[in-house]
Formats: structure tokens, C-alpha cells, sequence
């Protein structure tokens, strides 16, 4: 295997383990005013994510440096092209990551509910944005000899991307669904588990649909073969949510996932962003890729701290994997509000201070 492609192959492997990771984070935010009846049920929702979600977010930091450094034409093409949309992703997910922190800070109904908002539209959002520039990558895109995007948003929005955004969707509420029903015990993990089967009815057509028109339109072979064994995954992992196989149902919406973005990556190969303008126009993995000698410090850097992230991450999991209830939360009339001494009050010179007289800060 070059290093071409093996940079090909872990960028391929760093996008699998963000959608699988962050694909349970995306589903338990956008079933956030589904599953979440009350203000107790949307708490013990978020706390299932709340060690992990950041760290999870990660991934697509990598995976995206990854790409900027190991195939510069790649990233600059997808980035100038897909700008937009991946504006969009990027301002959903800031939103996202403060509302977590934020809406708790006030003990308010309506604070909370602006807060919820935010998490649902930056979970929902890059949920499909993301099956909608994935399909787009592999189907192809308008690029000219210069390596230049000559396309518009309305380009990206054609069927095939479209049911591509459908499908990621519909697979990370099933996730997220089973990732709650592992995770959580009492009456919210029996809804969870009752309404992953219902969104897993809709994901697995979507899924076998898009996987088909992948296979027979841009594949080959053995993204057929890839994209036969993540629906026999599918199948396996609705069964396990029949049989209330948490553990097993999880692994295996994971493995979907997993392998679902293996068979786009088997179908793109040996192009990482064909050119529907002309195929000479297309970006390879060698015509697009960084030198050797960039490639190699690459590859040593990753063996040296590609193992200390994974152990890290690891061991959050580990130390994080008690189930979570409504007994563990308080209720909400329970919150602690800021007491009025700890209050900031403007003085004079546009100067703040607290009102147990400490010193003004500014």
C-alpha cells in the first residue's frame, strides 16, 4: 500500500468513527422533544452525552486536518466547493456545544427551551448535511481543470444527495435511540427502545435504497458486497432492539454506520472527488495528495499518538458507563439559583463587582 493510500484509508477510518461516535450524539439531540416529556427525562437525555460528546467531536477535527494535510487539492476543492453547507454543520455545532453548557446556567423554563433549540438544530441539521455532501462526493461534482468547484448549492441538492441526507439521518436517531435505551433505565428506555424500531422500519428502506443506487450507479463490486453486509448489520440490530439486546443492538447500528461509510469510501476509490465536467478533471489520491516526505512525518506522528487519544478516549467511556435514570436527577424546582450576593451588578465607570462588596473586576 503507497502512502497515498493509506492516507486514503484513514481518513476513510477517521469519518467512520466520528459518524459512529458522534452519530448517537446527533440522535439523542434531535429526539431531544421526542423522547423528552418533561425537564427530568431531558436532563437524564443529555447527561448520557454529556462526558463524551466533545470528545467525540474530535474525530472530524482530525479527520479534516488529515485531509488538509494529506491531500491539499481534496480539501481545498471540497471546502470552496461544499462552503455553504459546511458553514452551516460548523455553526450548528458551536450552537450545539454552548447550549449544552449554557442551559443549565439559569433556572428558567424558557431559558432552557431556547437552549433545547439550539441542540436539536445542531444536531438535526448536521445529520443531514453531512449524508448530503457524502453523497455528493462520491456521485460527483462540477470541477473544471483548475481543480475549481463550478457548481452551486442547488448542484448538491439533486435526489441522490438528498436521499443521502435522509439516510444519515434516520440511521443516527436509530443510533441515538439505542444508545438511550443502553444507556438509561426506568420508562424513558423502553420508549427509546419502542421508537428505535419504528425509526429503524424507516431507516433500514432508506438505507438499502441509497446503498442500491450507490452500488449500480457509482460503485463496484466490492462496495456491493461492503454495502450487502452494513444492511445484514441493520437487520441483525433491529432484531436485537426486538429482543431488548441493548448492548448488541448498539454495536450493531454501529457497525452499520461503520460500514455503510466503508462502502462510499470502496466506491469513491480511486478518485476523492470525481469531476462530472470531465473524468480527466477528477482528483485522485495521487494527483491530489501532499509529498512523501510530508506523508511519512504524517504517518510517524499518528503511530506515536494515535494510541494515547484512543486509551484516553477509552477510558472516559469506561469510567462514564453507569446507566442513567430520573432517579439520579433533581428536580427541576430543585435547581440552586445564583444567590443574589454572588450577582454581578454594573457600578460606576461601566465596572462590575459583586454585591458581597468584593473588589470590582472589570
Amino acid at each position: 500500500m503507497s502512502l497515498p493510500e493509506y492516507w486514503f484509508l484513514a481518513v476513510a477510518v477517521l469519518f467512520a468513527g466520528y459518524f459512529f461516535l458522534e452519530g448517537f450524539d446527533f440522535g439523542v439531540g434531535a429526539l431531544l422533544p421526542v423522547l423528552g416529556r418533561d425537564e427530568t427525562d431531558r436532563r437524564v437525555m443529555i447527561n448520557t452525552i454529556g462526558p463524551v460528546w466533545d470528545a467525540n467531536e474530535t474525530w472530524l477535527i482530525v479527520a479534516g486536518a488529515a485531509m488538509f494535510a494529506a491531500f491539499p487539492e481534496w480539501y481545498a476543492t471540497l471546502f470552496s466547493g461544499f462552503y455553504l453547507p459546511l458553514l452551516l454543520i460548523l455553526l450548528a455545532l458551536i450552537g450545539r456545544g454552548v447550549a449544552f453548557e449554557y442551559r443549565g446556567k439559569v433556572d428558567s423554563a424558557a431559558w432552557r427551551r431556547r437552549w433545547d433549540v439550539a441542540i436539536v438544530v445542531g444536531s438535526v441539521l448536521p445529520s443531514v448535511l453531512w449524508g448530503v455532501a457524502f453523497a455528493n462526493i462520491v456521485r460527483g461534482v462540477p470541477i473544471d481543470a483548475d481543480a475549481n468547484f463550478t457548481g452551486t448549492l442547488l448542484t448538491l441538492l439533486n435526489p441522490y444527495g438528498l436521499l443521502g441526507g435522509l439516510v444519515t439521518f434516520t440511521l443516527f436517531l436509530t443510533h441515538g435511540a439505542v444508545f438511550l435505551s443502553l444507556k438509561t433505565h426506568g420508562d424513558i428506555r423502553e420508549r427509546a427502545r419502542a421508537l428505535a424500531w419504528r425509526i429503524g422500519l424507516v431507516a433500514a428502506v432508506l438505507a438499502v435504497a441509497f446503498l442500491a443506487w450507490t452500488t449500480l450507479a457509482f460503485g463496484s463490486t466490492a462496495s456491493g458486497l461492503v454495502s450487502v453486509a452494513a444492511a445484514l448489520a441493520f437487520v441483525l440490530a433491529l432484531g436485537a432492539v426486538v429482543t431488548a439486546r441493548e448492548r448488541a443492538a448498539f454495536a450493531l447500528t454501529g457497525t452499520t454506520i461503520l460500514l455503510a461509510v466503508a462502502s462510499l469510501f470502496v466506491a469513491l476509490f480511486p478518485d476523492v472527488m470525481p469531476s462530472t465536467t470531465d473524468p480527466a478533471y477528477s482528483l485522485t489520491i495521487e494527483n491530489a495528495s501532499s509529498t512523501t516526505y510530508t506523508l511519512t512525518i504524517m504517518s510517524w506522528v499518528t503511530l506515536v499518538m494515535l494510541p494515547v487519544v484512543l486509551a484516553y478516549q477509552g477510558w472516559t467511556y469506561w469510567v462514564f458507563r453507569a446507566r442513567v435514570g430520573r432517579d439520579a436527577i433533581p428536580p427541576a424546582a430543585q435547581l440552586p439559583a445564583a444567590p443574589a450576593s454572588l450577582l454581578p451588578t454594573q457600578g460606576r465607570g461601566g465596572r462590575w463587582a459583586l454585591r458581597s462588596g468584593a473588589d470590582p473586576r472589570p
